[in-house]
């Protein structure tokens, strides 16, 4: 599947959640519901995934912590 396909549908979930739980929750509550359609669908979804960065030649494994990463391609 390529990224945009994979895009549609964590779009598609993430406005379904939205319809049926309006706004107002905590991002890690909506970060929770996501995650579990994508994986009833077959993705591997990576939570609070460290995203390392490097600067002046020195590597930070602690530089960002991504909400989510699909199939290591797609962070919502």
């Amino acid at each position: 599947m390529i990224e945009n396909e994979m895009g549609k549908c964590i779009v598609d979930s993430a406005v379904q959640i939205h319809r049926e739980t309006g706004p107002g929750l905590l991002e890690t509550v909506y970060e929770v519901i996501l995650a579990h359609p994508l994986w009833q669908r077959g993705f591997q979804v990576g939570r609070q995934v460290a995203v390392p960065i490097e600067y002046l030649g020195l590597r930070f494994d602690e530089g960002f912590l991504a909400d989510q990463v699909v199939e290591k391609k797609v962070n919502p």
